[in-house]
């Protein structure tokens, strides 16, 4: 039965149906092209990622340009870790690293610059700060970007592998290495995910369908989208650098997000297909199906487009990926599948394996029932409940994730930790400081002022120590410093020092600070004293300044991004429902679900429940959460609301509507709910924790949306609310509803 007024994308998304089911096998034919083309493509995407993504504009970065331009502080690094046996002696130790470092030093290694070790050696840099405890490190370091470094990196990966068998094996880390090593772990993670997911989304799906016809398409269109989305993002990747975490990200949405929409369309199309004929099915299914699945979309695009404000390369490459496989999916589910429906037609009943059992008067609808008959108990025990689950928010610890999101059996992250254990300190931060006069830095003058400022420095209670020219020629003064520059012999000593120290108008300082890189008091340290600092501009990079922009940047930008979504997700739902108090609704109950979920994901990982070990929450995770499950849940708030809001303008009966609509979409809604859960919750068995983190977090936030929130707040709700449901201003309402209304 048509609407009673029909609107212009009725009519487009009605005249789209005839379309495709006239051109249906030249609209297949396109995409079989679309989709052999671009897999080509898709398979080369892993190859082009590289880096978590956590890379911006601004000080750190300009830092470290100055420092590998001016300073010969070099691009890459691998690390070597030794750790000697009990049974050898320190002679045997030293002997062993040598010759391993010496044989590692002897590849056809790409622009190797410099060779470090612990022990002496010939055309080696001898550091004796490079061994402790019995364990001892050596660093290969190299003129070349880290993303560069693939053929260096297979080459030492080779060498230590023949090492193994040797007196003292070595053990491979540093950032070239933890970046390929998340590159191989996300894709082993995206393999295991798919081998537990899809087997159990199909199933779902039979349980929805009863059918293997039915049930498989939307398998095929949630893999379409995928599919075609790593074929473009291919593109992307040759001018931009992708992070690790993209692939797993667009697949976890994408599977999600096409089997959802092809879900709610199919389920559409059988159940006009028993009244209608097959382009009829197909020209209704287009029109109030495809636009559900237009108007949920776009809440879902609307909540990646809006992490576009953070400038962080992350945020913005998750978006961009998240936002073509929306679009991909929305395209599949109103071309693709309209086409494949026309030519199965009534076949798509084929291959029954379960007996269909009418889905009206469900325990759901009936449990349904019981919340519209105790509205008020109901709503306050649901809002109870959530702001409960809520309550371990005010705990929550984020950090940036490096070596720690690999999984604990890679050798890298063993090595990582065993270096970081010994030779760092956790609990102090170093802190680079590139300190900028008005004239050369050796000249007498400048020298008083950068002296003047390491004093300064000095006396700030968070400094430890400053490592300057000054306190590495003995504590000498800028007096005692100028008249020694200024004489050849005295100079003589100073200059090798100067000369790797200061360039041009910048003198190099390094200052360990009393505090981690992620404290609150580090992080205002860095803030302030970045700029001018009397008659020295300085700029700050080191770990802790990047940790400190990193925040900084999302901290200044979430707010738009919030208000970026919450405003374009009013908007949506306002016109597509004509109402004020829905959307409303539908953003609020979303929140307190989302709050719900983050909660619970403190409680699980940070306090180390499930046999978990306790970790801090990935940066990124709240925001990727919130951007991606906000349109999620709209989804499913847009596909039930709509049939609702079709039987209430049908019977005028606000409370009937609202059971009517539940008993037509409950069985469809629980069946995507439960894909959903089961594509992302697949990712709780990975070993990349950011990803484990964020498939646990959708899958949850899912879980509660599908019970909670739809089973006690949506109904207890809609009674309390009554017609009111569907207030707006007169201006806005059709004829019917304005009668209705007043």
């Amino acid at each position: 039965m048509k609407r009673a007024s029909d609107s212009a994308l009725d009519s487009v998304l009605g005249r789209l149906g005839d379309l495709c089911y006239r051109m249906r096998k030249v609209v297949l034919a396109i995409w079989i092209i679309v989709v052999i083309g671009l897999s080509f493509f898709a398979f080369q995407l892993p190859s082009l990622l590289k880096g978590s993504g956590f890379v911006m504009e601004g000080s750190f970065a300009d830092a470290n340009a100055i420092l590998r331009e001016d300073f010969g502080i070099y691009e890459s690094t691998l690390l070597l870790v030794y750790e000697r046996p009990d049974t050898m002696s320190d002679e045997q130790f030293e002997q062993a690293v040598g010759d391993s470092v010496a044989k590692l030093q002897a590849l056809p290694l790409e622009a190797l610059a410099d060779t470090a070790s612990p022990f002496a050696r010939d055309n080696v840099r001898t550091d004796p700060t490079m061994v402790k405890d019995g364990i001892a490190y050596a660093a290969l370091s190299f003129d070349m970007h880290t993303a560069d470094m693939s053929d260096n990196l297979a080459l030492v990966r080779e060498a230590v592998q023949a090492q193994q068998d040797g007196p003292v094996p070595a053990l491979l880390t540093g950032a070239p290495v933890i970046e390929a090593d998340l590159n191989k772990a996300s894709q082993d993670d995206l393999t295991r995910a798919e081998m537990i997911g899809l087997p159990v989304a199909m199933l779902v799906l039979l349980f929805a369908f009863g059918g293997l016809v039915a049930a498989s398409l939307p398998l095929i269109i949630g893999l379409i989208s995928v599919v075609s989305t790593l074929g473009v993002l291919y593109f992307f990747g040759l001018q931009m650098e992708l992070s690790v975490f993209l692939l797993n990200v667009v697949v976890m949405l994408g599977l999600a997000l096409g089997i959802d929409f092809a879900l709610l369309f199919v389920n559409r199309f059988r159940q006009e297909l028993q009244q209608h004929s097959v382009q009829e099915s197909v020209r209704i299914s287009v029109r109030t199906a495809g636009e559900s699945i237009i108007f949920s979309g776009l809440c879902v695009f609307i909540g990646l487009a809006g992490m576009l404000f953070i400038q962080i390369d992350l945020f913005k490459v998750i978006a961009l990926g998240g936002m073509t496989v929306v679009l991909f999916s929305i395209l599949s589910a109103l071309t693709l599948l309209p086409a494949l429906l026309s030519l199965l037609g009534h076949r798509v009943n084929r291959l029954m394996l379960l007996k269909e059992r009418p889905s009206k008067r469900s325990g759901w609808v009936r449990f349904a029932s019981l919340v519209m008959r105790r509205p008020v108990l109901m709503m306050l025990t649901a809002l109870v409940l959530l702001l409960a689950c809520a309550i371990p928010i005010k705990d929550m610890v984020l950090r940036v994730p490096a070596a720690d999101a690999l999984p604990t059996n890679y050798a890298s992250k063993i090595a990582y930790d065993l270096y970081d254990d010994t030779f760092r300190n956790s609990q102090v931060s170093e802190v680079i400081i590139l300190a900028e006069t008005e004239a050369p830095a050796t000249e007498p003058e400048s020298l008083q002022q950068l002296y003047a400022l390491t004093e300064r420095l000095t006396d700030d209670p968070l400094v430890n120590t400053v490592i300057s020219p000054f306190s590495l020629a003995g504590g000498l003064d800028a007096d005692t410093v100028s008249a020694m520059l200024a004489d050849p012999a005295a100079g003589a000593q100073l200059a090798p020092l100067f000369e790797q120290l200061t360039s041009g108008d910048r003198m190099l300082l390094r200052v360990e600070l009393n505090g981690e890189p992620y404290a609150q008091t580090t992080q205002t340290w860095v803030r302030d004293w970045a700029g001018d600092n009397q008659d020295v501009s300085l700029l700050l990079g080191g770990y802790a300044k990047f940790n400190q922009e990193i925040f900084d940047e999302i901290s200044h930008k979430i707010v738009y991004t919030l208000g970026f979504i919450l405003a374009a997700t009013y908007l949506i739902l306002f016109l597509a429902f004509r109402s004020v108090l829905i959307p409303l609704k539908a953003i609020l109950m979303n929140a307190l679900s989302l709050c719900a979920t983050f909660g619970i994901i403190v409680w699980i990982f940070q306090n180390g429940h499930f046999g978990l070990t306790a970790t801090d929450i990935a940066l990124f995770i709240p925001i990727f959460i919130f951007s991606i499950v906000f349109g999620l849940s709209t989804d499913y708030e847009v596909f039930l609301i709509s049939r609702i809001q079709e039987i209430y303008r049908e019977t005028g009966d606000n409370n009937e509507a609202t059971l009517q609509g539940l008993a037509l979409t409950s069985k469809i809604i629980t069946s995507a709910a439960a894909i959903m859960i089961v594509i992302t919750g697949a990712f709780a068995f990975t070993g990349v924790m950011p990803v484990k983190q964020l498939g646990v977090g959708i899958a949850l936030a899912i879980l509660i949306d599908a019970t909670i929130v739809r089973m006690i707040l949506v109904p207890s709700m809609m009674k309390l609310l009554g017609r009111w449901n569907w207030w707006a201003p007169r201006f806005l309402r059709s004829r019917r509803d304005r009668a209705r209304m007043s």
